[in-house]
């Protein structure tokens, strides 16, 4: 462990948090109109704040809220106290700006220091870098966390998978960072130009994140590369990545001394407790230029606040099933692109690079699947394609409760992702206006 705090009791855990949660809440009540009428709207002063079970009684934030108040109205330091500036890409509306202090620096290296430290990367350890750098928190993210555990970074970003995969080689990286669907591209390449993963690469432990994956992405990920399979968990408004990480016994474990997490039912907006699957629910604590008060992340996921063998006592989740955004109602039933992945990951014969097409017949909504077979399935020809359509038909029937059209696709067809892969096509808007 890289701090005492991660095997704290939960007695003194939540007396931390509760002296935390209270100096967060006066400082945001007086320093942003925002939450002032938020508060008060609520009923509720930071005096009123006696037992961490009162968190439960103030208002939510969402992304919307950041996006009115673009850029740095939420902001409780001025800007000559602020020293780094971050957002997110903005695609569906302005970005979401989030801002630094130094001492916000602080606790952004001290929790990538022990997402790290899960897998003991210290001095003497090479991280190879292919999150991206820039307005996106990933990149800095992994580079700062890396340095303030002693070891060298290569700050490679994404993109230029060829030269990625000779720098590997010839620098000895000894671990690597990225997102799942790139590190995946990556290893599709790496057999195309002939590497021998023993033998030319040094890898031992991969950090992945930024997008859902299913156990069983996980497992091949972390069978194509012969490593250990690190999560990391976080979100850009909480603080970047490092929000959580999982450990070697496979537990996804909160740094809570510095996010609280709560679980909520998303449609009535009741905290939920330890176990029931619900929406993510964070409070920053530590904060200094943009504390956040309950963000709904959108997330579903589950905590679990059981101690783990590792000997971390933090409340720890469930890799995230998806988001409660992402999720697609198709003839009134819930589908998660995740279940379309632990799918494919069970099926021989396919890659897990896969799109979900959304069309409308009528009035009913049509889900296909188009899938990439590898190269051995598809030499065997149209008998062995036709048998493996079959069985991704009723596999994904048993899956997802509907029917799904699935369509085979020649190997390396389907678009590859340098960052987080596009799954959703979803046409069913466009058709209707």
């Amino acid at each position: 462990m890289w701090n005492r705090i991660e095997g704290a009791s939960r007695e003194e855990m939540e007396a931390l948090q509760l002296r935390r949660l209270k100096e967060t809440a006066t400082r945001v009540y007086h320093l942003v109109p925002f939450y002032k009428q938020k508060f008060d709207e609520a009923g509720i002063k930071p005096q009123d704040i006696r037992g961490i079970e009162d968190l439960a009684r103030l208002p939510f934030t969402t992304k919307q809220d950041l996006r009115d108040h673009y850029p740095f109205g939420l902001f409780t330091t001025p800007m000559d106290q602020v020293v780094r500036i971050h957002s997110s890409s903005g695609t569906t509306g302005k970005p979401t700006v989030v801002g630094y202090t130094a001492n916000d620096m602080e606790v952004w290296k001290e929790c990538m220091a022990r997402t790290f430290r899960m897998a003991d990367v210290g001095p003497g350890d090479i991280v190879h870098n292919v999150y991206g750098y820039g307005l996106f928190t990933g990149g800095l993210g992994f580079h700062y966390g890396a340095e303030t555990v002693g070891a060298a970074v290569v700050p490679s970003s994404g993109g230029f998978t060829k030269r990625q995969l000779l720098l590997m080689k010839d620098f000895g990286a000894t671990v690597i960072a990225g997102t799942p669907s790139f590190v995946l591209h990556m290893a599709e390449v790496a057999k195309e130009e002939g590497y021998d993963f023993e033998k030319d690469f040094r890898l031992r432990v991969g950090f992945f994140g930024a997008e859902p994956a299913s156990e069983g992405l996980r497992k091949a990920l972390a069978e194509l590369w012969g490593i250990m399979y690190i999560e990391a968990y976080g979100l850009s408004e909480i603080i970047g990545p490092g929000v959580a990480a999982s450990c070697p016994h496979g537990r996804l474990h909160i740094m809570e001394d510095h996010f609280i997490p709560e679980i909520i039912d998303p449609e009535t907006q009741e905290v939920l407790p330890y176990g029931e699957e619900g929406e993510l629910v964070f409070t920053t604590v530590t904060k200094q230029a943009l504390p956040i008060i309950r963000y709904r992340t959108k997330d579903i996921t589950r905590l679990n606040i059981e101690p783990c063998e590792c000997g971390r006592t933090l409340i720890s989740m469930e890799s995230v099933k998806g988001r409660s955004d992402d999720m697609l109602i198709v003839n009134g039933v819930n589908v998660f692109p995740s279940q379309v992945e632990h799918v494919l990951t069970k099926v021989e014969g396919t890659t897990p690079n896969y799109v979900i097409v959304l069309d409308k017949k009528g009035v009913l909504d049509k889900l296909e699947v188009w899938i990439e077979v590898d190269e051995q399935t598809f030499a065997d020809g149209i008998g062995k394609l036709e048998e493996l359509k079959t069985k991704l038909h009723n596999e994904m029937l048993n899956e997802l409760y509907i029917n799904v059209k699935v369509k085979l696709v020649e190997p390396k067809t389907l678009e590859r992702s340098m960052g987080k892969a596009k799954r959703i096509i979803d046409r069913r808007e466009a058709e209707g206006m």
